[in-house]
């Protein structure tokens, strides 16, 4: 109380605004003899008036503190925004007798589902006009879109909260009626059946949002005799429904963290029951697509860590059936599998680097795709139909704008379809240099770093950098372009993304080190990589800020408790911080299913492992950085709660004078703003926070 009484004479006599000061109610949370004081718990409760009116007092509180920068963030949007080519289209790809794409008007904040039947000379036909389906709400997102078999009905999903529970609706496209039936709580996960009138959907948990049904829906017929084909009662596990590529069979994905169970049926007799492939076992993953007379499966059977691709005959699925087609290997990790009619082609990862790999069925041919670049992104596109010569992928980097190149697998030739278009005369990506360095972790473990920078700056120490990491659930962050980020390098930034244990860039193995009781290890990585930047006068400390949302912002939490002096400023979007009390509440959206990510806190060494790193306990009496917080109100993910108390505990213990603002979008959820432009809105105020600490500004 002394220290927060010493803060507010201190900006009194400073004539700064004076920041919110939240009530504190005590609460006890004890277990295993443990006992916590929680004493912003009240804050979770979403109707409460008061935490709405506290929450409103952040806001005010944080735009008194950016006012000063209202002109350069409008500015900064604006040249954001030049670069955008605001009337592009996506390329578009041939499915079942049509071209779909999307595409963007000139001012329009969210895009046009169009198509073009046979010819890309036809007249085009708008399916879905975001635009004007948003016309009355502060959020809008479509979901999925589902076209019939026979080209005539799409099944759409629309989200105007922000919390991911979807309104499933069908369109008739030849006549443009919607349907009067509004299937609410859908996860935005749907199939059509081979009859174009039955429809299978996944339904969410309305407390939980853990999608836990599939239903079935037949055109024509009322929502109340819609039928349930399957229920997940296992909390850990999720629901997923999908079509294989061969259009010959639907499966039901039931997963957790370690393990999944699919379902079968034959899409042409929707009425049947569907077959369980192989069931759920402990660590035992994966998934399967068809082909001719098997199913392919990718899988770690057997301890291939890294996953092996097998099959099995249709009628014989049970793993005991299961035979090798391309094995394991120890340094290279198989991410994924797509089946054409004529070849397949493998997502690979050696050495952080992805890599595409070429198989035809004949055996004539097993290639990888040329790529010769130091750092770089190349995946798979959008590639529906299964009866075709071409496969799509995506290539960029850190300094390249991304290209969509069409490879013809007969012919071996490449199309460039598109290249991201930069509207900035001065952009010439000969002008930057992207390279990957290594940090050495406190284990001696080599940790990589994607860079990428303006050639004309000089490496002494001087130069502000954003490190940027994730860090969780085994997902790898890419080294890809951005144009927006062009607005920092062109001030002198440095960016980096440091490829922290937690993610799969150097395979499973190194998402296994990064997770449970090895948690902390995705901390002191990012931590190394901030100390090796500095030591090679990348940076400085004054200089160094630092990047994370979710899961991401949870590291960004640790690293403010274990080494605040490294940082000049931290950027925590929607920030997973509250991790014990979270993971002790199995009431909220998704925290049975997370126990394999961090552990059980029910179990008592799960929960010391818990809480030596989560960092909403482990806020403590000393100086912070500069920190900007943001969160979405209607967040299913991370609820606002999380972030907001944490604030609030920041606020009551923090000795500095360093700024911490708070921003709670009150019409989002986790993805932030819906529209590009309310988006790109969100995205300049965050940069504004980092040029303003620089004195860009």
């Amino acid at each position: 109380m002394l220290i927060f009484a010493q803060h507010l004479k201190l900006q009194i006599l400073n004539k700064k605004p004076l920041p919110p000061k939240a009530k504190k109610e005590p609460k006890v949370i004890e277990i295993h003899n443990d006992k916590r004081i929680d004493n912003y718990y009240w804050m979770n409760q979403r109707d409460n008036p008061e935490v709405i009116k506290y929450l409103e007092e952040e806001n005010a509180y944080t735009q008194k503190m950016i006012e000063h920068t209202a002109k350069f963030q409008e500015d900064l949007f604006e040249e954001m925004k030049s670069r955008i080519k605001l009337d592009d289209e996506s390329v578009p790809y041939q499915l079942n007798g049509y071209w779909y794409y999307i595409r963007f008007e000139k001012e329009g904040s969210y895009p046009l589902y169009c198509r073009k039947k046979e010819s890309l000379e036809a007249e085009e036909e708008v399916m879905f006009d975001s635009n004007k389906m948003a016309e009355e709400e502060d959020f809008f997102n479509i979901g999925g879109i589902s076209i019939s078999p026979d080209n005539r009905m799409a099944a759409f999903a629309v989200d105007t909260v922000g919390r991911r529970q979807y309104t499933l609706q069908v369109k008739n496209l030849q006549t443009d009626e919607i349907y009067p039936d509004k299937i609410k709580n859908s996860s935005g996960n749907f199939t059509w059946a081979s009859d174009n009138k039955t429809l299978f959907y996944v339904q969410k948990d309305p407390k939980t949002l853990r999608s836990n049904k599939v239903f079935k829906h037949i055109l024509g017929e009322g929502i109340s005799t819609n039928q349930l084909i399957y229920h997940e009662k296992e909390e850990a596990f999720s629901l997923g429904i999908q079509k294989s590529k061969s259009k010959k069979y639907i499966f039901i994905v039931s997963s957790d963290a370690l393990s999944d169970e699919y379902r079968t049926l034959e899409a042409d007799y929707p009425e049947k029951n569907f077959k369980i492939f192989q069931e759920r076992t402990d660590n035992l993953e994966y998934a399967i697509d068809h082909f001719e007379d098997d199913f392919y499966i990718l899988t770690n059977k057997d301890g291939a860590t890294n996953f092996q691709l097998m099959k099995t005959p249709v009628d014989q699925t049970a793993v005991a059936n299961w035979k090798v087609v391309i094995p394991h290997r120890k340094n290279v990790l198989i991410e994924d599998v797509d089946i054409f009619k004529d070849f397949m082609v493998l997502t690979e990862r050696t050495k952080g680097l992805n890599k595409l790999r070429i198989i035809t069925w004949d055996g004539k041919a097993d290639y990888y795709l040329p790529f010769e670049s130091q750092t770089y992104t190349a995946a798979v596109g959008n590639n529906p139909e299964f009866d075709t010569s071409f496969v799509r992928y995506v290539f960029n980097s850190l300094k390249s704008p991304a290209k969509v190149i069409d490879y013809n697998v007969k012919t071996e030739e490449s199309i460039i379809r598109k290249q991201q278009e930069v509207l900035d005369p001065n952009f010439k990506e000969e002008n930057y240099y992207a390279k990957r360095i290594w940090a050495k972790a406190e284990d001696g473990t080599r940790i990589p770093i994607s860079l990428v920078y303006k050639k004309e700056i000089h490496l002494d120490g001087n130069n502000p950098l954003l490190l940027y990491a994730y860090g969780s659930y085994g997902i790898t962050v890419n080294p890809s372009f951005s144009s927006n980020r062009l607005s920092l390098l062109d001030k002198g930034f440095v960016f980096a993304i440091a490829h922290v244990r937690g993610g799969e860039y150097l395979g499973r193995k190194w998402y296994e080190a990064g997770k449970m009781e090895n948690k902390i290890n995705t901390f002191t990585d990012f931590i190394a990589c901030s100390k090796y930047l500095i030591q090679q006068k990348y940076t400085s400390p004054k200089h160094l800020y630092a990047m994370g949302g979710s899961a991401g912002g949870m590291l960004m939490g640790g690293i403010l408790n274990m080494a605040p002096e490294l940082y000049n400023g931290v950027l925590a979007a929607v920030p997973f911080v509250d991790v014990l009390t979270t993971m002790l509440d199995d009431t909220l959206p998704l925290t049975v299913g997370e126990y394999d990510e961090w552990g059980n806190p029910n179990k008592e060494e799960h929960y010391q492992s818990i809480k030596a790193y989560s960092p909403y306990d482990n806020v403590e009496e000393k100086e912070y950085p500069n920190i900007l917080v943001t969160t979405g109100f209607h967040d299913s993910q991370v609820q606002y709660w999380e972030p907001a108390k944490w604030v609030a505990k920041l606020r009551e213990l923090k000795t500095d004078e360093n700024k911490l603002l708070f921003h709670i979008n009150m019409d989002a959820g986790h993805s932030g703003a819906s529209g590009r432009f309310e988006a790109l809105k969100e995205l300049a105020k965050e940069y504004t926070f980092l040029l303003d600490l620089e004195d860009k500004i």
